[in-house]
């Protein structure tokens, strides 16, 4: 018999193309008269910070704008924005941008309600009660933090990216307006694309829930695997398969945005439910030491993490190809149909990565550690480092037992 288990988003969730109007409604219901917009200045330079302001402003509401925010965030960016808002005094705090802006909103909502320093909150259900009110806007498909439960920055000091996580943190509203996301870099489309399909691929071969919840570790909001997780990383998988070349190779492709903003919406749900695992662990280390973006270290690793944990979820990986090329995974003139899905499922697992690897390899993401500035040297720290986060290690299927395990992943990578 399996363990209970729940499911947790964000309050309440609005998508859809010109749902960023309803922020002024938003406003009004949560009887908001000054809010705080946490941002960054490539947003407020090309406009979509104004069309956030514009209705919470017309609601009556006094807005400010924060601007302050920095790729994969700084720690001293989350205390900047922190004097920000105890000098505005807000009563709502509004997170503008991809995973990066939205994680600093979560993290200055924390230190709103209950002080202290972002490292003091550090790690798994340490807050104590309900944050700071919070609207979360996402300007990206990628990294689901509109719905999620935590918030990653970089400890700059020991030069790696650390993660809070708690209930508390997924936001009152999350605000899904794909037509936020035109705007959005053909290559920050490309990065965020992979970390959605990351955090899918993760939720749906994370260790069982009932093997997970025997595992040692303590309370945490992650779960493992479970049914409802299952029916969302699927189709984000599915979604990704069919509009991330698009969104990448036509920008104003609509169909392609509102796809990938489920997408993205939908992996954040199926993550922060059941859980990410080893390649999130691999891959804050590196991120931290060379600021590769967090979708674009994600994607790069991925197909190696697939490789590793397939001795222990060759069904689940083996069916991952055929969700992310649909039809054209069972393509070709050699046989019949019945003999094209044999020969597919015979190779399943090599099938599935060299699916992931294509798409990788389509859109522009590095292939190797040596082509993002990781040198040899690095990688035994980063081994350590991984090995380290045990709350994600709980996750994965295949729990290794050794950094050295780790540091093999890392060299076949490199």
């Amino acid at each position: 018999m399996s363990a209970p288990w729940s499911f947790q988003s964000a309050g309440t969730l609005v998508f859809g193309r010109e749902s960023v109007n309803q922020l002024g409604d938003i406003a009004g219901r949560l009887s908001s008269k000054r809010v705080l917009v946490v941002t960054d200045a490539v947003l407020v330079k090309a406009g979509i910070a104004d069309r956030v302001v514009k209705p919470l402003a017309e609601s009556g509401a006094a807005v400010e704008v924060f601007s302050g925010c920095l790729p994969e965030p700084p720690v001293e960016v989350i205390r900047a924005a922190a004097d920000a808002a105890r000098a505005f005094q807000p009563d709502v705090l509004v997170g503008l941008g991809g995973g990066s802006n939205m994680d600093a909103a979560k993290l200055v909502a924390v230190l709103l309600a209950h002080g202290g320093d972002p490292a003091d909150w550090v790690g798994d259900s340490r807050i104590p009660g309900p944050v700071f009110p919070l609207v979360c806007v996402p300007t990206t498909a990628g990294t689901g933090s509109e719905v999620s439960a935590a918030a990653v920055f970089t400890d700059t000091a020991n030069k790696i990216k650390v993660s809070t996580l708690s209930p508390f943190l997924r936001p009152t509203y999350a605000v899904v307006d794909p037509l936020l996301t035109v705007g959005c870099p053909k290559q920050v489309t490309a990065d965020s694309g992979i970390d959605a399909l990351t955090h899918a691929i993760e939720a749906y071969t994370a260790a069982d829930q009932d093997e997970f919840v025997t595992r040692p570790g303590g309370r945490t909001v992650y779960q493992g695997k479970n049914p409802l997780a299952d029916m969302m990383a699927v189709e984000c998988i599915q979604l990704v398969g069919r509009f991330l070349r698009r969104a990448v190779n036509n920008p104003t492709d609509l169909e392609a945005r509102d796809g990938m903003a489920m997408a993205a919406t939908l992996g954040g749900l199926a993550f922060s439910n059941a859980g990410v695992a080893l390649v999130h662990a691999m891959e804050y280390p590196v991120g931290g030491a060379v600021h590769v973006s967090h979708g674009a270290g994600n994607g790069l690793l991925l197909p190696f993490v697939m490789r590793y944990n397939a001795a222990v979820r060759q069904d689940e990986i083996g069916q991952i190809g055929l969700w992310l090329d649909g039809p054209a995974a069972l393509a070709g003139d050699d046989g019949t149909p019945t003999e094209r899905v044999r020969a597919y499922f015979d190779d399943a697992v090599n099938q599935s990565i060299s699916a992931v690897e294509q798409l990788r390899a389509d859109i522009g993401i590095p292939t190797r550690l040596r082509d993002i500035g990781v040198t040899e040297d690095m990688l035994p720290g980063f081994a350590d480092k991984a090995f380290a986060i045990k709350r994600l290690m709980r996750v994965n299927p295949r729990v290794p037992q050794t950094a050295a395990e780790i540091l093999d992943i890392y060299r076949a990578a490199y």
